[in-house]
């Protein structure tokens, strides 16, 4: 369509390459950003792919195609290892949201000391994950720990939380919770404060209930929130070792062991390309589960 110019005389469209603006930069500035990604992510990315498909041992190595991957797939326990990965990264991530926005509801009202309780709850995710991880192998201890101590003067017998192979997973999950959703409850807070109390305001003057405000307001508009703590809690919970080599070492047996621990036990036994060929496996199982997950969260919030 002809643009018209202040004197009434129709003029030609300028091109699209004209009308776009140029970047004030040159290329040539990007460049140190680019050399610091391409050494820090491409090339362990790329020489992870390559040692996968080699037998190596640090100081030589000798091309194998695919056999480390099909041996790794024969691992007796690989398929505990893919199961415990999964629950804890869904168990993990449901809590996070659960609690994170519940906290976060608790904490943007109105009430005395908010400000401290915000930091109390934000303060085990700066404590290193090791260092949780066998403070609460002490807690957890089946006979001396402070939990089961705790149980016992109302007369409760504590389970082995870490011993019992059907606790233990489900114990490691908890702790990860409980350090996690700091974070989670930060960005709901940063979600829910940036909703205009118009539409609080609106909802009251109908006679709506706080239930009610919450369901059909804070829900809804917290719904970029509620997808970022899913993507970075599921994440975390496909990565995660720290914590579970902390505190049970995937034992009791293999009751507690993720892929990454089975990965590591490659490394520990030396079975170098293995393990690499283990890693690439991690990486691909995470992004077949959380790209399409991604994209189907981001689907339904650009549908509404």
């Amino acid at each position: 369509m002809a643009a018209i110019s202040e004197a009434g005389v129709a003029t030609a469209p300028r091109p699209v390459a004209a009308r776009k603006r140029r970047s004030p930069y040159p290329m040539w500035f990007f460049m140190p950003a680019a050399v610091i990604y391409a050494g820090l992510f491409l090339f362990p990315t790329f020489s992870s792919a390559w040692f996968s498909l080699t037998r190596w041992n640090l100081f030589s190595s000798s091309f194998i195609g695919l056999d480390n991957f099909a041996q790794f797939f024969r691992e007796p326990f690989l398929i505990q290892g893919l199961t415990n990965t999964v629950i804890f990264a869904v168990t993990t991530s449901g809590l996070k949201v659960v609690l994170g926005l519940a906290l976060a509801v608790l904490l943007t009202s109105p009430r005395v000391w908010r400000d401290w309780l915000r930091s109390v709850v934000f303060f085990p995710v700066l404590v290193s994950t090791v260092g949780v991880g066998i403070t609460f192998t002490v807690f957890m201890h089946p006979t001396q720990g402070l939990i089961n101590e705790a149980l016992a003067l109302i007369g409760i017998k504590g389970p082995g939380w870490l011993t019992d192979p059907k606790l233990a997973l489900l114990s490691v999950a908890f702790v990860d919770v409980w350090r996690g959703v700091g974070l989670a409850t930060v960005i709901y807070i940063a979600g829910i404060v940036s909703i205009p109390r118009d539409y609080y305001e609106a909802a009251r003057i109908d006679g709506s209930t706080p239930w009610q405000s919450f369901l059909y307001v804070t829900l809804p508009l917290c719904r970029p929130a509620t997808v970022t703590v899913i993507t970075l809690s599921f994440i975390g919970g496909l990565r995660t070792f720290d914590l579970v080599w902390a505190m049970t070492r995937g034992g009791p047996g293999f009751s507690s062991d993720t892929i990454a621990s089975v990965i590591y036990k490659q490394y520990q036994a030396g079975f170098y390309g293995l393990s690499t060929a283990g890693n690439v496996v991690l990486f691909i199982l995470i992004a077949v589960l959380v790209i399409p997950l991604t994209m189907f969260l981001n689907r339904r919030e650009g549908h509404e």
